[in-house]
């Protein structure tokens, strides 16, 4: 078995962000002067955990965050920060650049809900859905293979049986981690971590902690909002298999709360 820990990050806010405007993948925006100091406390609040391994989005934004967050790291001097596309955001075709405001009344005019409409040259949910089981499968071989099968064994039986651990929903950088040596930081965006949370709690059978509601789970991340979840896998016949999942926290964002707004 190896058991380690999977924290997922949102980029910092970018102008497009506070302007409300669809970015996807197309538009490449730097972050904003809000943007780097909400990666400043992104940084400090991770500071101590010794991430192994770094996974980010190869869009400015992401990479921009992903640096910072390292700058600040004690643990992660030499750490390689793997720039990974399978990452990047959920492509909005047309709509790219366009106000959020655009889409819903694209949606509307079609006949369906926001969530549920594609505008013409984007990315569905489920085309989404499976680079993100794209990238698991990358993640899986990469940490097996750097890292063995070693650590403390989780609870056997189906990925969903582990038990949750019901850590406070602001609590300390750490939790979760008691116990976990190996540590993995994937930093991407909003659509796209959404979308991954959903797949590894519905589709995965992630266990969750009690007090989470499943509203609080799948709503938007804000920028810079940290997800935690702690994986187990095994090997079959040569190919990692995830034996066990459990969601600590997700979108938690008390780092931000002494952000002072920017001048």
């Amino acid at each position: 078995m190896l058991t380690f820990s999977l924290t997922l990050v949102r980029h910092g806010e970018t102008q497009s962000n506070k302007d409300k405007l669809l970015q996807g993948q197309g538009v490449d925006n730097p972050l904003s002067e809000t943007g780097v100091r909400q990666g400043e406390a992104a940084g400090q609040y991770l500071k101590e955990i010794p991430f192994s391994n770094v996974f980010v989005s190869n869009l400015q934004r992401a990479m921009q965050t992903a640096e910072i967050i390292l700058r600040n790291n004690t643990h992660c001097s030499g750490t390689e920060m793997v720039l990974e596309p399978l990452l990047r955001e959920k492509s909005f075709g047309v709509a790219e650049g366009r106000p959020k405001e655009d889409l819903k009344n694209m949606a509307n005019a079609a006949g369906q809900a926001a969530r549920d409409y594609t505008p013409p040259g984007g990315e569905t949910t489920d085309q989404v859905k499976l680079r993100f089981k794209k990238f698991l499968k990358i993640l899986f071989k990469r940490m097996l293979d750097e890292h063995g099968l070693s650590g403390p064994e989780a609870p056997s039986g189906a990925a969903g049986d582990a038990a949750a651990s019901d850590v406070p929903p602001d609590g300390s950088a750490d939790d979760g981690l008691q116990g976990v040596s190996v540590h993995a930081l994937v930093v991407s965006h909003g659509a796209f971590i959404r979308i991954a949370v959903r797949h590894l709690v519905e589709d995965l059978e992630c266990a969750i902690p009690t007090w989470v509601k499943m509203s609080h789970l799948f709503s938007p991340c804000p920028n810079t909002g940290i997800s935690r979840f702690i994986l187990t896998l095994s090997r079959s016949e040569s190919r990692p298999v995830l034996t066990a999942a459990r969601c600590i926290f997700s979108n938690r964002k008390n780092h931000l709360e002494n952000l002072s707004p920017a001048e």
